[in-house]
């Protein structure tokens, strides 16, 4: 079977997802103002600024994951973003998402270096201009996987500070 297809879904499908929760942030629930006070709760601070900055990173990495254009630096906005996520809200929680876990930012994240490893296919435009070979395989996986990890590391290290836990009375 032609794996065209197949591929070009799986992207439109995460791109997509990504996207639609970068969209919430600034047009649904508490818009930006609602998700900064809510960074400023976890530790991410300045939480208004931070909420902006990963409304607009979900926006681009989904559509730009989506389009099959830069595909490895799309995937390493997943990277990031789902790392930090994953280490500010869900880690605590367990595996299962049905208990704020972190099983979905994981997929999110792991089905987006598969992309990144596997090149964004024919069906892109990555492979119109001609950048479909330059950066998968290995170079995806370090682009996407790599460089997402340090994204994240160094953003929770500069900006992320935890509220004190209250001592049990």
């Amino acid at each position: 079977m032609d794996l065209e297809l197949p591929l070009l879904i799986i992207r439109i499908a995460l791109g997509l997802t990504l996207a639609a929760h970068g969209y919430n942030k600034f047009f649904k629930g508490g818009r930006i103002e609602g998700t900064g006070r809510w960074f400023d709760s976890m530790g991410m601070r300045p939480g208004k600024a931070h909420a902006f900055l990963a409304a607009c990173g979900e926006i681009g990495s989904g559509l730009f994951l989506a389009m099959g254009l830069l595909t490895s630096f799309a995937a390493l906005g997943f990277v990031g973003l789902m790392s930090v996520a994953y280490w500010t809200v869900h880690s605590k929680n367990g595996f299962m998402i049905i208990n704020e876990g972190w099983e979905y930012v994981f997929i999110l994240a792991i089905s987006a270096v598969t992309v990144a490893m596997i090149g964004p296919g024919n069906w892109s435009i990555d492979h119109k201009i001609g950048w479909d070979n330059e950066l998968d395989g290995y170079a995806g996986l370090l682009i996407s996987a790599g460089g997402g990890t340090l994204a994240a590391l160094t953003l929770l290290g500069i900006f992320y500070r935890p509220p004190k836990e209250e001592p049990a009375s």
